[in-house]
Protein backbone atom coordinates (compact mmCIF):
# COMPACT_ATOMS: atom_id res chain seq x y z
CA UNK A 1 0.00 0.00 0.00
CA UNK A 2 1.52 3.39 -1.23
CA UNK A 3 0.23 6.49 0.76
CA UNK A 4 0.35 9.91 -1.54
CA UNK A 5 0.64 13.11 -0.79
CA UNK A 6 -1.02 16.50 -2.04
CA UNK A 7 -0.93 19.89 -1.28
CA UNK A 8 -4.02 22.37 -0.40
CA UNK A 9 -4.57 25.15 0.96
CA UNK A 10 -8.13 25.90 3.08
CA UNK A 11 -9.83 29.75 3.38
CA UNK A 12 -10.06 30.65 6.26
CA UNK A 13 -11.41 34.65 6.43
CA UNK A 14 -8.63 36.42 4.56
CA UNK A 15 -6.07 33.89 4.53
CA UNK A 16 -5.55 30.50 3.30
CA UNK A 17 -4.04 27.69 5.34
CA UNK A 18 -1.54 24.89 3.65
CA UNK A 19 -3.73 21.32 3.77
CA UNK A 20 -1.45 18.23 3.31
CA UNK A 21 -4.25 15.29 1.66
CA UNK A 22 -2.88 12.05 2.23
CA UNK A 23 -4.87 9.03 0.54
CA UNK A 24 -3.91 5.50 0.84
CA UNK A 25 -5.96 2.27 -0.68
CA UNK A 26 -6.53 -0.97 0.49
CA UNK A 27 -8.17 -3.45 -1.44
CA UNK A 28 -10.82 -5.43 -0.43
CA UNK A 29 -13.27 -8.30 -2.13
CA UNK A 30 -16.94 -6.65 -1.15
CA UNK A 31 -17.62 -5.48 -4.39
CA UNK A 32 -17.55 -1.80 -3.76
CA UNK A 33 -15.14 1.14 -3.15
CA UNK A 34 -15.61 2.67 0.11
CA UNK A 35 -14.62 6.28 1.19
CA UNK A 36 -12.97 7.67 4.84
CA UNK A 37 -12.59 11.17 4.85
CA UNK A 38 -10.99 12.38 8.07
CA UNK A 39 -9.36 15.54 9.29
CA UNK A 40 -12.38 17.65 10.60
CA UNK A 41 -14.43 18.40 7.28
CA UNK A 42 -17.21 20.80 7.05
CA UNK A 43 -20.12 19.50 5.00
CA UNK A 44 -19.45 20.83 1.90
CA UNK A 45 -16.32 18.63 1.79
CA UNK A 46 -18.22 15.09 3.40
CA UNK A 47 -20.39 15.67 0.28
CA UNK A 48 -17.70 15.96 -2.29
CA UNK A 49 -16.80 11.49 -2.12
CA UNK A 50 -19.79 11.22 -4.48
CA UNK A 51 -18.40 14.00 -6.90
CA UNK A 52 -14.28 12.64 -6.22
CA UNK A 53 -16.11 8.90 -7.56
CA UNK A 54 -17.78 10.32 -10.66
CA UNK A 55 -15.24 12.62 -11.52
CA UNK A 56 -12.59 9.49 -11.42
CA UNK A 57 -14.83 7.13 -13.21
CA UNK A 58 -15.65 10.16 -15.98
CA UNK A 59 -11.62 10.10 -16.50
CA UNK A 60 -11.02 6.78 -16.36
CA UNK A 61 -9.29 6.78 -13.22
CA UNK A 62 -10.45 3.15 -11.86
CA UNK A 63 -10.01 2.92 -7.90
CA UNK A 64 -11.28 -0.62 -7.47
CA UNK A 65 -13.11 -2.27 -4.56
CA UNK A 66 -11.25 -1.65 -1.23
CA UNK A 67 -11.78 1.06 1.02
CA UNK A 68 -9.52 4.84 0.51
CA UNK A 69 -8.95 6.38 3.26
CA UNK A 70 -7.99 10.17 3.45
CA UNK A 71 -7.22 11.91 5.92
CA UNK A 72 -6.77 15.96 5.62
CA UNK A 73 -3.84 17.47 7.77
CA UNK A 74 -3.49 19.06 10.05
CA UNK A 75 -6.14 16.86 11.65
CA UNK A 76 -6.85 18.97 14.23
CA UNK A 77 -7.71 22.32 11.90
CA UNK A 78 -10.92 22.60 10.63
CA UNK A 79 -11.49 22.67 6.78
CA UNK A 80 -13.86 24.65 4.58
CA UNK A 81 -14.73 24.87 1.39
CA UNK A 82 -15.08 23.04 -1.91
CA UNK A 83 -11.57 24.52 -3.36
CA UNK A 84 -10.28 20.32 -1.78
CA UNK A 85 -11.62 18.49 -4.87
CA UNK A 86 -8.86 18.56 -6.66
CA UNK A 87 -6.35 17.67 -4.53
CA UNK A 88 -8.61 15.06 -2.88
CA UNK A 89 -9.19 13.35 -6.59
CA UNK A 90 -5.51 13.28 -7.49
CA UNK A 91 -4.45 11.98 -3.86
CA UNK A 92 -6.37 9.20 -4.66
CA UNK A 93 -5.18 8.54 -8.68
CA UNK A 94 -2.06 8.93 -6.72
CA UNK A 95 -2.10 6.16 -4.54
CA UNK A 96 -3.50 3.86 -7.12
CA UNK A 97 -0.65 4.81 -9.14
CA UNK A 98 -2.63 6.71 -11.80
CA UNK A 99 0.02 9.31 -11.30
CA UNK A 100 3.67 8.68 -12.97
CA UNK A 101 6.57 10.91 -11.13
CA UNK A 102 6.67 13.24 -8.31
CA UNK A 103 5.82 16.69 -10.13
CA UNK A 104 2.78 17.24 -8.22
CA UNK A 105 4.95 17.48 -4.85
CA UNK A 106 5.76 21.22 -5.03
CA UNK A 107 2.18 21.94 -6.61
CA UNK A 108 -0.25 23.09 -4.80
CA UNK A 109 -4.24 22.34 -6.46
CA UNK A 110 -6.97 24.26 -6.05
CA UNK A 111 -10.28 23.94 -7.30
CA UNK A 112 -13.93 22.44 -7.26
CA UNK A 113 -14.65 19.27 -9.25
CA UNK A 114 -17.86 18.70 -11.21
CA UNK A 115 -18.98 14.97 -11.68
CA UNK A 116 -18.13 15.59 -15.40
CA UNK A 117 -14.56 16.16 -14.45
CA UNK A 118 -14.60 19.95 -15.31
CA UNK A 119 -12.84 22.53 -12.86
CA UNK A 120 -14.90 25.34 -11.53
CA UNK A 121 -12.97 28.50 -10.05
CA UNK A 122 -13.35 29.13 -6.16
CA UNK A 123 -12.73 32.01 -3.53
CA UNK A 124 -9.24 32.82 -2.36
CA UNK A 125 -6.48 31.99 -5.11
CA UNK A 126 -4.35 34.94 -4.21
CA UNK A 127 -4.72 34.04 -0.44
CA UNK A 128 -3.84 30.36 -1.86
CA UNK A 129 -0.47 31.47 -3.56
CA UNK A 130 0.73 33.26 -0.65
CA UNK A 131 0.64 30.01 1.33
CA UNK A 132 2.55 28.10 -1.38
CA UNK A 133 5.17 30.69 -1.26
CA UNK A 134 5.74 31.02 1.85
CA UNK A 135 5.72 27.02 2.23
CA UNK A 136 8.18 27.59 -0.84
CA UNK A 137 6.09 25.68 -3.08
CA UNK A 138 6.89 26.39 -6.92
CA UNK A 139 4.17 25.65 -8.81
CA UNK A 140 0.18 26.32 -8.32
CA UNK A 141 -2.21 24.57 -10.53
CA UNK A 142 -6.63 25.78 -10.58
CA UNK A 143 -9.11 26.87 -12.33
CA UNK A 144 -8.31 30.24 -14.69
CA UNK A 145 -10.07 32.57 -12.51
CA UNK A 146 -8.79 31.03 -9.75
CA UNK A 147 -5.15 30.68 -11.35
CA UNK A 148 -5.07 34.57 -12.54
CA UNK A 149 -5.01 35.63 -8.92
CA UNK A 150 -2.38 33.56 -8.17
CA UNK A 151 -0.38 34.78 -10.88
CA UNK A 152 0.20 38.21 -9.50
CA UNK A 153 2.66 36.48 -7.06
CA UNK A 154 6.48 36.88 -9.59
CA UNK A 155 7.89 33.80 -7.33
CA UNK A 156 5.15 31.27 -8.22
CA UNK A 157 4.22 29.21 -11.62
CA UNK A 158 0.29 29.84 -11.79
CA UNK A 159 -0.70 26.79 -14.48
CA UNK A 160 -4.65 27.46 -15.16
CA UNK A 161 -6.61 23.97 -16.21
CA UNK A 162 -10.06 23.64 -17.43
CA UNK A 163 -10.68 20.56 -16.65
CA UNK A 164 -9.34 16.95 -14.94
CA UNK A 165 -7.95 16.03 -18.30
CA UNK A 166 -5.82 18.66 -18.49
CA UNK A 167 -4.52 18.76 -14.94
CA UNK A 168 -3.74 14.59 -15.50
CA UNK A 169 -1.73 15.80 -19.04
CA UNK A 170 0.06 18.59 -16.95
CA UNK A 171 1.36 15.93 -14.60
CA UNK A 172 2.08 12.83 -16.56
CA UNK A 173 3.66 14.64 -20.21
CA UNK A 174 6.88 16.36 -20.96
CA UNK A 175 6.71 18.54 -21.64
CA UNK A 176 3.60 20.45 -20.16
CA UNK A 177 0.35 21.50 -22.46
CA UNK A 178 -0.27 23.89 -19.89
CA UNK A 179 2.04 26.82 -19.84
CA UNK A 180 2.58 29.48 -16.90
CA UNK A 181 -0.13 32.59 -16.43
CA UNK A 182 1.82 36.07 -17.19
CA UNK A 183 0.72 38.06 -14.27
CA UNK A 184 -2.09 40.28 -14.86
CA UNK A 185 -1.14 43.96 -16.40
CA UNK A 186 -1.74 47.13 -14.27
CA UNK A 187 -5.48 48.36 -15.18
CA UNK A 188 -5.19 52.04 -17.29
CA UNK A 189 -5.28 55.06 -15.87
CA UNK A 190 -8.98 55.56 -14.32
CA UNK A 191 -10.61 58.52 -13.03
CA UNK A 192 -8.75 61.23 -11.02
CA UNK A 193 -9.87 61.06 -7.00
CA UNK A 194 -12.29 63.52 -5.89
CA UNK A 195 -10.56 66.47 -4.94
CA UNK A 196 -10.05 68.18 -2.11
CA UNK A 197 -10.82 71.66 -4.01
CA UNK A 198 -14.49 70.66 -4.39
CA UNK A 199 -15.44 71.59 -1.21
CA UNK A 200 -16.03 75.36 -0.33
CA UNK A 201 -14.09 76.90 3.08
CA UNK A 202 -13.97 74.29 5.61
CA UNK A 203 -10.19 75.30 6.28
CA UNK A 204 -9.85 73.77 9.65
CA UNK A 205 -11.58 70.55 8.47
CA UNK A 206 -9.20 70.23 5.43
CA UNK A 207 -6.11 70.60 7.86
CA UNK A 208 -7.69 68.10 9.88
CA UNK A 209 -7.88 65.70 7.12
CA UNK A 210 -4.44 66.67 5.95
CA UNK A 211 -3.32 65.20 9.15
CA UNK A 212 -5.32 62.05 9.37
CA UNK A 213 -4.07 61.03 5.87
CA UNK A 214 -0.45 62.12 7.12
CA UNK A 215 -0.16 60.27 10.15
CA UNK A 216 -3.07 57.75 9.62
CA UNK A 217 -5.15 59.36 12.69
CA UNK A 218 -8.77 58.67 13.22
CA UNK A 219 -10.95 62.36 12.56
CA UNK A 220 -14.43 62.85 14.03
CA UNK A 221 -16.15 65.97 12.32
CA UNK A 222 -19.04 67.24 14.24
CA UNK A 223 -21.35 69.62 12.36
CA UNK A 224 -25.18 70.49 11.12
CA UNK A 225 -26.74 68.96 8.14
CA UNK A 226 -24.96 69.93 4.94
CA UNK A 227 -22.22 71.42 5.73
CA UNK A 228 -20.03 69.24 3.87
CA UNK A 229 -18.94 66.01 6.09
CA UNK A 230 -19.48 63.59 4.04
CA UNK A 231 -17.86 65.24 1.17
CA UNK A 232 -15.10 65.92 2.72
CA UNK A 233 -14.45 62.62 3.65
CA UNK A 234 -15.04 61.09 0.18
CA UNK A 235 -11.69 63.38 -0.54
CA UNK A 236 -9.28 61.72 2.00
CA UNK A 237 -8.16 58.62 0.16
CA UNK A 238 -7.57 61.13 -2.56
CA UNK A 239 -4.86 62.76 -0.31
CA UNK A 240 -3.61 59.62 0.78
CA UNK A 241 -0.15 58.61 -0.73
CA UNK A 242 0.12 55.37 -3.10
CA UNK A 243 -0.15 52.34 -2.29
CA UNK A 244 3.02 50.31 -2.16
CA UNK A 245 3.01 46.64 -3.39
CA UNK A 246 2.82 44.31 -0.22
CA UNK A 247 -0.74 46.65 0.08
CA UNK A 248 -1.65 46.33 -2.93
CA UNK A 249 -1.00 42.74 -2.69
CA UNK A 250 -3.24 42.74 0.75
CA UNK A 251 -5.95 44.75 -0.62
CA UNK A 252 -6.51 42.16 -3.66
CA UNK A 253 -6.03 39.52 -1.14
CA UNK A 254 -9.34 40.97 0.81
CA UNK A 255 -11.37 41.44 -2.38
CA UNK A 256 -10.61 37.89 -3.78
CA UNK A 257 -11.81 36.18 -0.29
CA UNK A 258 -15.19 38.09 -0.90
CA UNK A 259 -15.15 37.21 -4.42
CA UNK A 260 -14.66 40.23 -5.40
CA UNK A 261 -11.13 39.52 -7.59
CA UNK A 262 -11.04 42.91 -9.56
CA UNK A 263 -8.98 40.99 -12.33
CA UNK A 264 -5.54 42.60 -11.70
CA UNK A 265 -3.35 44.18 -8.45
CA UNK A 266 -5.59 46.17 -6.45
CA UNK A 267 -4.51 50.08 -7.07
CA UNK A 268 -6.69 52.32 -5.90
CA UNK A 269 -7.44 52.50 -1.60
CA UNK A 270 -10.63 51.60 -0.72
CA UNK A 271 -13.07 53.66 0.61
CA UNK A 272 -16.18 52.08 2.53
CA UNK A 273 -19.46 54.34 4.19
CA UNK A 274 -21.63 51.24 5.30
CA UNK A 275 -24.85 52.43 6.77
CA UNK A 276 -25.78 53.09 10.78
CA UNK A 277 -27.84 50.35 10.30
CA UNK A 278 -25.08 47.68 9.85
CA UNK A 279 -24.82 44.52 11.80
CA UNK A 280 -22.39 43.86 13.94
CA UNK A 281 -21.26 40.80 11.57
CA UNK A 282 -21.36 43.27 8.76
CA UNK A 283 -19.17 45.52 10.36
CA UNK A 284 -16.81 43.23 11.43
CA UNK A 285 -16.94 40.01 9.67
CA UNK A 286 -18.41 36.31 10.07
CA UNK A 287 -20.79 33.93 9.04
CA UNK A 288 -20.29 30.55 8.67
CA UNK A 289 -16.83 30.83 6.48
CA UNK A 290 -15.75 33.96 8.60
CA UNK A 291 -15.94 36.38 5.61
CA UNK A 292 -14.70 39.94 6.04
CA UNK A 293 -16.83 42.54 7.55
CA UNK A 294 -16.27 46.20 6.52
CA UNK A 295 -14.01 46.67 8.55
CA UNK A 296 -11.55 44.58 6.55
CA UNK A 297 -12.95 45.76 3.30
CA UNK A 298 -11.89 49.25 3.94
CA UNK A 299 -7.94 47.66 5.23
CA UNK A 300 -5.44 49.63 3.53
CA UNK A 301 -8.06 52.58 2.60
CA UNK A 302 -10.77 54.74 4.93
CA UNK A 303 -13.84 53.97 6.81
CA UNK A 304 -16.20 56.45 7.17
CA UNK A 305 -19.00 56.09 9.89
CA UNK A 306 -21.58 58.85 9.07
CA UNK A 307 -24.25 59.64 11.93
CA UNK A 308 -22.08 57.81 14.04
CA UNK A 309 -24.55 57.98 16.95
CA UNK A 310 -26.96 56.28 14.87
CA UNK A 311 -24.95 52.83 14.91
CA UNK A 312 -26.04 50.25 17.53
CA UNK A 313 -23.39 50.14 20.89
CA UNK A 314 -22.36 46.59 19.86
CA UNK A 315 -21.30 47.27 16.37
CA UNK A 316 -19.27 51.00 17.38
CA UNK A 317 -17.70 49.23 20.68
CA UNK A 318 -15.91 46.11 18.30
CA UNK A 319 -14.03 48.74 16.55
CA UNK A 320 -11.55 49.61 19.64
CA UNK A 321 -9.83 46.70 19.64
CA UNK A 322 -9.12 46.88 16.17
CA UNK A 323 -8.27 50.66 15.98
CA UNK A 324 -5.06 50.09 17.57
CA UNK A 325 -4.25 46.41 16.64
CA UNK A 326 -4.70 47.14 12.95
CA UNK A 327 -6.42 43.51 13.22
CA UNK A 328 -9.01 41.64 14.03
CA UNK A 329 -9.51 38.00 15.32
CA UNK A 330 -12.92 36.03 15.03
CA UNK A 331 -13.68 32.97 17.07
CA UNK A 332 -16.65 30.87 16.15
CA UNK A 333 -17.19 27.43 17.22
CA UNK A 334 -13.63 25.63 17.54
CA UNK A 335 -12.51 27.90 14.18
CA UNK A 336 -10.55 31.54 14.44
CA UNK A 337 -9.43 34.11 11.64
CA UNK A 338 -7.22 37.19 12.10
CA UNK A 339 -8.81 39.74 9.14
CA UNK A 340 -6.60 42.67 9.07
CA UNK A 341 -8.49 46.16 9.71
CA UNK A 342 -5.39 49.03 9.28
CA UNK A 343 -7.63 51.46 8.38
CA UNK A 344 -8.05 55.40 8.19
CA UNK A 345 -11.46 55.83 10.68
CA UNK A 346 -13.47 59.21 9.98
CA UNK A 347 -16.68 59.27 11.51
CA UNK A 348 -19.11 62.31 11.61
CA UNK A 349 -21.80 63.39 13.51
CA UNK A 350 -24.91 66.13 14.76
CA UNK A 351 -24.20 68.31 17.53
CA UNK A 352 -27.55 66.90 18.59
CA UNK A 353 -30.50 65.07 17.37
CA UNK A 354 -31.86 67.58 15.40
CA UNK A 355 -28.54 68.67 14.33
CA UNK A 356 -28.95 72.84 14.78
CA UNK A 357 -27.16 73.28 18.34
CA UNK A 358 -24.51 76.15 17.66
CA UNK A 359 -26.55 76.98 13.98
CA UNK A 360 -26.24 80.50 13.23
CA UNK A 361 -29.76 80.83 11.32
CA UNK A 362 -31.64 77.73 12.17
CA UNK A 363 -32.52 76.79 15.87
CA UNK A 364 -31.96 74.05 18.29
CA UNK A 365 -35.42 72.48 19.41
CA UNK A 366 -33.72 69.23 21.61
CA UNK A 367 -33.83 69.04 24.95
CA UNK A 368 -30.70 69.32 26.99
CA UNK A 369 -31.51 65.43 28.30
CA UNK A 370 -31.47 64.26 24.87
CA UNK A 371 -28.56 65.98 23.67
CA UNK A 372 -26.83 64.26 26.31
CA UNK A 373 -28.60 60.85 25.69
CA UNK A 374 -27.56 61.49 22.08
CA UNK A 375 -23.91 62.06 22.52
CA UNK A 376 -23.52 59.47 25.54
CA UNK A 377 -24.23 56.78 22.59
CA UNK A 378 -20.66 57.36 21.86
CA UNK A 379 -18.71 55.79 24.98
CA UNK A 380 -16.04 56.94 26.68
CA UNK A 381 -13.19 54.50 25.20
CA UNK A 382 -14.33 54.86 21.42
CA UNK A 383 -14.35 58.11 21.55
CA UNK A 384 -10.73 58.29 23.64
CA UNK A 385 -9.64 56.46 20.69
CA UNK A 386 -10.68 59.31 18.55
CA UNK A 387 -7.30 61.51 17.89
CA UNK A 388 -8.64 64.56 16.08
CA UNK A 389 -12.83 65.90 16.74
CA UNK A 390 -13.13 69.07 14.95
CA UNK A 391 -16.40 71.12 13.93
CA UNK A 392 -17.62 71.57 10.76
CA UNK A 393 -19.36 75.03 10.35
CA UNK A 394 -22.33 75.84 8.18
CA UNK A 395 -20.05 77.72 5.00
CA UNK A 396 -21.78 81.20 3.82
CA UNK A 397 -23.18 81.78 1.19
CA UNK A 398 -20.00 83.75 -0.64
CA UNK A 399 -18.31 80.49 0.32
CA UNK A 400 -20.79 78.08 -1.92
CA UNK A 401 -21.16 80.33 -4.88
CA UNK A 402 -18.56 80.28 -7.41
CA UNK A 403 -16.79 83.14 -8.11
CA UNK A 404 -17.95 86.04 -10.62
CA UNK A 405 -15.45 86.55 -14.02
CA UNK A 406 -14.75 90.20 -11.94
CA UNK A 407 -14.34 88.48 -8.50
CA UNK A 408 -11.23 86.78 -7.00
CA UNK A 409 -12.17 83.83 -4.25
CA UNK A 410 -9.03 84.18 -1.91
CA UNK A 411 -9.25 80.64 -0.13
CA UNK A 412 -7.78 80.52 3.39
CA UNK A 413 -6.54 76.97 3.40
CA UNK A 414 -4.13 75.52 0.76
CA UNK A 415 -5.27 74.07 -2.65
CA UNK A 416 -5.41 70.07 -2.94
CA UNK A 417 -2.20 69.57 -4.57
CA UNK A 418 -0.65 72.09 -2.00
CA UNK A 419 -1.82 69.56 0.69
CA UNK A 420 -0.54 66.18 -1.13
CA UNK A 421 2.82 67.96 -1.28
CA UNK A 422 3.04 68.92 2.65
CA UNK A 423 2.08 64.98 3.20
CA UNK A 424 4.78 63.94 0.63
CA UNK A 425 7.51 65.91 2.25
CA UNK A 426 5.92 64.99 5.95
CA UNK A 427 6.99 61.13 4.51
CA UNK A 428 10.52 62.66 3.64
CA UNK A 429 10.80 63.72 7.33
CA UNK A 430 9.67 59.93 8.86
CA UNK A 431 11.99 58.33 6.08
CA UNK A 432 15.09 61.06 7.40
CA UNK A 433 14.35 59.83 10.87
CA UNK A 434 14.40 55.61 9.83
CA UNK A 435 10.68 55.23 10.75
CA UNK A 436 8.49 52.25 8.81
CA UNK A 437 5.21 52.67 10.11
CA UNK A 438 3.17 55.90 10.14
CA UNK A 439 2.76 57.61 13.40
CA UNK A 440 -0.27 56.63 14.82
CA UNK A 441 1.47 53.13 15.37
CA UNK A 442 3.82 54.81 17.25
CA UNK A 443 4.35 52.81 21.01
CA UNK A 444 5.66 54.81 24.19
CA UNK A 445 8.50 54.04 23.68
CA UNK A 446 8.79 54.87 20.20
CA UNK A 447 7.33 57.81 21.20
CA UNK A 448 10.17 58.91 23.37
CA UNK A 449 13.07 58.10 20.50
CA UNK A 450 10.95 60.06 17.85
CA UNK A 451 8.69 62.78 19.95
CA UNK A 452 11.00 63.70 23.41
CA UNK A 453 8.83 66.28 25.38
CA UNK A 454 10.31 70.25 25.17
CA UNK A 455 9.81 71.49 29.00
CA UNK A 456 7.51 73.83 27.32
CA UNK A 457 5.37 70.86 25.86
CA UNK A 458 5.70 69.09 28.71
CA UNK A 459 3.88 72.31 31.35
CA UNK A 460 2.00 72.51 28.17
CA UNK A 461 0.19 69.25 28.70
CA UNK A 462 -0.01 69.25 32.17
CA UNK A 463 -1.96 72.38 32.19
CA UNK A 464 -3.98 70.41 29.49
CA UNK A 465 -4.17 67.28 31.77
CA UNK A 466 -5.09 69.40 35.18
CA UNK A 467 -7.63 71.29 33.02
CA UNK A 468 -9.64 68.67 31.17
CA UNK A 469 -8.45 65.37 33.35
CA UNK A 470 -6.75 63.43 30.09
CA UNK A 471 -6.40 59.83 30.08
CA UNK A 472 -3.19 58.23 29.31
CA UNK A 473 -4.24 57.03 26.07
CA UNK A 474 -5.32 60.42 25.27
CA UNK A 475 -1.46 61.91 26.23
CA UNK A 476 -0.20 59.48 24.12
CA UNK A 477 -2.32 60.62 21.14
CA UNK A 478 -1.75 64.09 21.40
CA UNK A 479 2.27 63.29 21.51
CA UNK A 480 1.10 61.13 18.15
CA UNK A 481 -0.40 64.34 16.71
CA UNK A 482 1.71 66.70 17.41
CA UNK A 483 5.13 64.13 15.66
CA UNK A 484 2.76 64.36 12.72
CA UNK A 485 1.95 68.16 12.70
CA UNK A 486 6.06 68.42 12.74
CA UNK A 487 6.24 66.46 10.35
CA UNK A 488 3.87 68.61 8.04
CA UNK A 489 5.82 71.55 9.60
CA UNK A 490 9.26 69.89 8.17
CA UNK A 491 10.05 70.09 11.62
CA UNK A 492 12.82 67.84 13.16
CA UNK A 493 12.03 68.65 17.18
CA UNK A 494 7.99 68.41 18.27
CA UNK A 495 7.59 72.29 19.83
CA UNK A 496 5.10 73.87 21.93
CA UNK A 497 3.09 75.26 18.75
CA UNK A 498 2.54 71.99 17.82
CA UNK A 499 0.98 70.66 21.12
CA UNK A 500 -1.14 72.92 21.19
CA UNK A 501 -2.71 73.08 17.67
CA UNK A 502 -2.95 69.20 18.83
CA UNK A 503 -5.08 70.53 21.44
CA UNK A 504 -6.74 72.71 19.53
CA UNK A 505 -7.52 69.86 17.43
CA UNK A 506 -9.14 67.63 19.77
CA UNK A 507 -12.72 68.88 20.71
CA UNK A 508 -14.68 68.64 24.13
CA UNK A 509 -18.04 66.80 23.45
CA UNK A 510 -19.04 67.91 26.42
CA UNK A 511 -21.75 70.68 26.23
CA UNK A 512 -22.36 72.82 29.45
CA UNK A 513 -25.81 73.76 30.66
CA UNK A 514 -24.99 77.71 29.48
CA UNK A 515 -24.15 77.14 26.26
CA UNK A 516 -27.46 75.36 25.83
CA UNK A 517 -29.10 78.69 27.40
CA UNK A 518 -27.08 80.96 24.85
CA UNK A 519 -28.20 79.04 21.96
CA UNK A 520 -31.84 78.88 22.38
CA UNK A 521 -32.09 82.41 23.62
CA UNK A 522 -30.71 83.39 20.54
CA UNK A 523 -33.51 82.02 18.70
CA UNK A 524 -37.01 83.28 19.63
CA UNK A 525 -38.73 80.73 17.50
CA UNK A 526 -37.14 77.78 19.83
CA UNK A 527 -39.71 76.57 21.87
CA UNK A 528 -38.62 75.51 25.11
CA UNK A 529 -39.61 72.24 26.99
CA UNK A 530 -42.18 71.65 29.50
CA UNK A 531 -39.98 68.96 30.94
CA UNK A 532 -37.74 69.70 33.69
CA UNK A 533 -33.95 69.01 32.78
CA UNK A 534 -31.81 67.07 34.83
CA UNK A 535 -29.53 68.96 37.10
CA UNK A 536 -26.09 68.83 36.74
CA UNK A 537 -23.90 69.68 33.43
CA UNK A 538 -23.59 67.64 30.22
CA UNK A 539 -21.00 64.51 29.75
CA UNK A 540 -19.80 63.56 26.77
Amino acid sequence: METAHVFAASLMGCHANLIRVEARFEAHDKGRTDIQLTGLPDSVLRESRGRLLCAMRENRLGLGSGQLNINLVPAAQPKVGEGLDLPLILAAAACRGHLPGKRWMRTLFLGEVGIDGSLHAVRGGLAAGLAARDAHLTDLVAPPATAQEAACLPELRAFAANDLTQVLAHLSRDPSPLTPLAPPPDPPPGLESKSLDDVRGQALAKFALAVCASGGHRLLMIGPPGSGKSMLAARLPGLLPPASLIERLEMTRVLAACNRWPGHVARERPFRAPHHTASFAGMVGGGPNLMPGELTLAHRGVLFLDELPEFRREVLECLRQPLEDGSITISRAGRQATLPARVHLVAAMNPCPCGYLGHPTQPCRCAPFSIRRYRERISGPLLDRLDLRVEVGTPSLQELLPASSSEVRAEVSPCAEEWKQRIHQAEGVRASRGQTIRNVELGPNELEQVAPLHPDCLRLLQRAHARDTLSGRSVQSLRRVSRTLADLGGSEQVMVEHVAQALSLRKDLAVREEALGNSMSAHPKARPRARADPPGGLGA
